[in-house]
């Protein structure tokens, strides 16, 4: 079985027993890492932060937290002897067959260095579908920013990386990891499992067992703190060069062979739509 890492806060005891029991479902055994807490860390706030200007805003406590979090998974990997780790979030759920592709690291292109096993229920681009040894799993090289990290794959040597490119932190861990924009070599290969692996619990809408959200709370307070109730429109000129990107993007990716498509999610035989959520990540 593939070594997988869940990250879990020790006052979540609720998180905790969910994702066992939703592990257990499907017979795959983890390692709990303790998450770091912003709450019993106050000198959060007084780190140097280099945050890229193009980011906008400062990290919040817990967001640095999640950061340092996922640093201590990729500790793990990186010192270990697996030359691949699956890392979790403790909201996650996990789609039928999970066990399957969890079993072992065989079926990971020998090129691979990030393997996205979630999906956000966003648009994304991916390349073409190269079949798995699983029926109904198939792998696309990730094109462009598809955010969260409550579930992927890493290598060894990727594990390393990214401890090297996180010493100074200022980049949320879902975009250092996921976000081309700000990720430091740009030869990495990320694949996406389509459909994917696991979701997000708050994303099951109606089947949702509840685990609220860590970080939206505290990055909703400090947008509002910071700038204001509502966001300026953006001017005709802004408007008009966004619309011919975004035409020369869909040009370019149809040339190369890349779609953009929303990574669909099964969940006990059933398909999960997507649904209008504000970007967050929850630890």
């Amino acid at each position: 079985m593939m070594k997988c890492l869940v990250i879990n806060l020790d006052r979540s005891s609720e998180r905790l027993a969910h994702v066992t029991a939703e592990f257990g479902r499907l017979g795959i055994a983890f390692e709990r890492v303790a998450a770091v807490d912003a709450r019993l860390r106050p000198d959060l706030a007084q780190i140097p932060l280099r945050v890229p200007r193009s980011l906008g805003w400062r990290l919040t406590d817990s967001e640095i937290a999640c950061l340092m979090s996922h640093r201590r998974c990729w500790e793990i990997v990186a010192q270990g002897n697996d030359p691949y780790c699956a890392i979790f979030e403790d909201d996650v759920v996990l789609s039928d067959g999970a066990e399957r592709l969890l079993r072992d690291a065989g079926w990971i292109p020998a090129d691979a260095d990030v393997v996205k096993l979630e999906t956000f229920l966003k648009k994304t681009v991916v390349g073409q579908r190269c079949n798995l040894p699983v029926d109904g799993f198939s792998l696309s090289r990730l094109h462009s920013v598809h955010l969260g990290t409550a579930g992927y794959i890493v290598s060894r040597q990727a594990a390393r990386d990214l401890l090297g490119e996180t010493v100074d932190i200022g980049i949320p861990v879902d975009h250092i990891v996921f976000n081309p924009i700000f990720s430091v070599p740009a030869g990495r290969r990320i694949y996406q499992m389509v459909p994917a692996l696991c979701l997000q619990d708050q994303f099951l809408g109606e089947r949702a067992v509840g685990l609220p959200s860590l970080l939206r709370q505290e990055r909703l307070d400090q947008w509002l703190a910071g700038s204001g109730k509502s966001k300026p429109g953006k001017s005709l000129k802004k408007r008009v060069t966004t619309e011919i990107r975004r035409l020369v993007d869909q040009l370019r990716h149809a040339l190369r062979l890349r779609q953009t498509r929303i990574i669909p999610f099964d969940y006990r035989g059933q398909r999960v739509r997507p649904h209008i959520q504000h970007r967050e990540n929850a630890l």
